[in-house]
C-alpha cells in the first residue's frame, strides 16, 4: 500500500483524474478478468465436477444478478455515502476469501451460498459501484473518454485471463486456479484500493483539471453539469428510457459472458479454442473503445454512438447463426467484439443525464430494474440448451433482443434539467 501511495505523491502536471483511471484500469483487469470471464472458463468444469445441468451452473449466476438488482440501491448508497476507497478495499477482502472458500466447496448448496453471499455481493459493490462513481465525479468534458479507457481493461482482462484461467484449469484443475486467482486478487487490489479519492473538490481540483476562472483573463466557455438527486431522476423519462435500452443490452451480453465458451463448442470449437476466441474478443475492443470514447466527447451524440453498435452486434449475432466454418465463428468474434466497444458510453451517459453527486444511487436503481429484467436469461440459455441440445432458438432471441436496444439507443434524449449547475470553466 505504501508504495502505491508514494507512486501517486510524485509531482508531476498530470491530472490525478487520470491517475484515478489508471487505478480503475488495473482494479477492471483484476476483479472483471476473474469474476465474469472466470465464471466462462470454468463453466463446464463445475458442471461436470458437481454434477450440475448447464442450467443449474446458469442458476448461480442468474442469482447472483437478483442479488445486484435487490442490493443496487443500497449498495449505490453505500458508495456514495462512504466513498469508493473504503467500499473497495472491504469488497476485495471479501471477494477474496469467497474465492478461496469456492475451491474447496462439492456441494452446489454450498456453492450457492458462498458465492452469493461473498463473492457476488462485494464484486457488485465494490468493482460496479464505487469505480465507476470515481471516474464519473472526476469528469464532465472528457467522461466518455475516461469511461472508454477504465473499461477498456473489461475487455483487455478477458485476453488475458481467459486463456491463462483456461490453460490453469486445464493443468492443476479450476479449484487451485481458483486459489491462485484470489491471491493474485489481493496483492493488487489491496494497495491499489487506496489511491481511489472520491472528488476533485477534496484535493482542491476541479472535474477534468480546468484551472479556476482568473481575475481579468478572458471569460470561458462554461461548464455546464446538471445535477438531480435520486427522486428526480426517477420522476423523468429518460430514467426510464435509458433504462429499457441497457436492459435489453445487457440481456445479450449476460447470456454471451456466460455461454460464450459453450455456445463455440456447439458450433464446433474445442475449449481450449472457444477460451482463446473469448480473449481474442475482449483484447480487439481496446482500441475501438478508446476512440469512440473520444468520438463521444467530441460529437456529444454518445447514444447514436450506442445504437450503431447494437445494430452492427445485431447482425454479428445473425451471422453466428448461420456459421459453420471456424472463420465465420471468428468474423462473430471481431464483430462482437466492435458492438462491445460502445459499452462504457452507456455508462457515461448516467453520468450527463443526471450529474455527479448521486451517480452510484441513480445507477443502483436503474441497476435494480434492469437486472430483474435479464437474471433469468442466462438460465433459460441453459435450459434449451439442456432440453434441445442446441443454442439456435437462443441465438434467435439475442439477435431480436440486441436489435430492439438499438431502436431504444436511437430514440434516447436526455431529461429536462431541474437545476444547471456551473462546476467549471474551461
Amino acid at each position: 500500500m505504501a508504495v502505491i501511495a508514494r507512486l501517486l505523491a510524485l509531482p508531476g502536471s498530470l491530472f490525478y483524474g487520470w491517475r484515478i483511471v489508471g487505478l480503475s484500469v488495473i482494479a477492471n483487469f483484476m476483479g472483471t478478468g476473474i469474476y465474469t470471464y472466470g465464471f466462462s472458463v470454468f463453466f463446464l468444469p463445475i458442471t461436470r465436477d458437481l454434477d450440475l445441468t448447464r442450467a443449474q451452473t446458469s442458476f448461480i449466476y442468474s442469482l447472483s444478478q437478483a442479488e445486484a438488482a435487490i442490493g443496487g440501491p443500497p449498495a449505490g448508497w453505500v458508495t456514495d455515502r462512504f466513498g469508493p476507497r473504503k467500499v473497495l478495499f472491504w469488497a476485495t477482502i471479501i471477494v477474496c476469501a469467497g474465492y478461496l472458500m469456492l475451491s474447496q466447496v462439492h456441494s452446489y448448496e454450498i456453492f450457492l451460498l458462498i458465492y452469493l453471499g461473498m463473492v457476488s455481493l462485494a464484486h457488485n459493490g465494490g468493482w460496479g459501484y464505487a469505480i465507476q462513481s470515481c471516474v464519473n465525479s472526476w469528469f464532465i468534458r472528457r467522461r466518455a473518454l475516461a469511461f472508454s479507457l477504465s473499461l477498456a481493461a473489461l475487455t483487455g482482462s478477458g485476453a488475458v485471463a481467459a486463456p491463462v484461467l483456461s490453460w490453469l484449469s486445464q493443468q492443476v484443475g479450476w479449484r487451485t486456479a481458483l486459489i491462485i486467482a484470489a491471491a493474485a486478487l489481493a496483492i493488487v487490489m489491496l494497495p491499489v484500493s487506496q489511491g481511489f479519492v472520491r472528488t476533485p473538490e477534496s484535493m482542491g481540483m476541479l472535474p477534468d483539471g480546468e484551472l479556476p476562472p482568473v481575475a481579468g483573463a478572458a471569460p470561458r466557455k462554461a461548464v455546464v453539469q446538471h445535477e438531480f438527486t435520486t427522486k428526480q431522476a426517477l420522476r423523468t423519462a429518460a430514467f426510464w428510457h435509458l433504462t429499457l435500452a441497457t436492459m435489453l443490452r445487457l440481456s445479450v451480453i449476460n447470456v454471451v459472458n456466460i455461454h460464450f465458451v459453450p455456445i463455440m463448442v456447439w458450433k464446433g470449437m474445442s475449449e481450449p479454442q472457444a477460451a482463446l476466441a473469448l480473449g481474442a474478443m475482449s483484447l480487439t475492443g481496446i482500441p475501438l473503445r478508446i476512440a469512440l470514447g473520444w468520438l463521444g466527447d467530441r460529437t456529444g451524440s454518445k447514444s447514436g454512438i450506442i445504437a450503431a453498435g447494437m445494430f452492427l452486434g445485431t447482425a454479428g449475432i445473425l451471422g453466428l447463426q448461420f456459421a459453420s466454418d471456424q472463420w465465420q465463428l471468428w468474423a462473430f468474434v471481431a464483430v462482437f467484439a466492435c458492438m462491445q466497444s460502445v459499452i462504457p458510453l452507456n455508462w457515461a451517459l448516467i453520468g450527463d443525464f443526471f450529474g455527479r453527486k448521486s451517480y452510484a444511487t441513480v445507477r443502483g436503481f436503474m441497476a435494480m430494474v434492469y437486472t430483474a429484467g435479464i437474471m433469468a436469461t442466462p438460465v433459460a440459455a441453459g435450459a434449451v440448451y439442456d432440453n434441445l441440445q442446441s443454442y439456435e432458438p437462443v441465438v434467435w432471441a439475442l439477435a431480436l433482443s440486441l436489435g430492439a436496444s438499438g431502436v431504444w439507443f436511437a430514440l434516447l434524449r436526455p431529461p429536462k434539467p431541474p437545476v444547471a449547475m456551473v462546476v467549471a470553466a474551461g
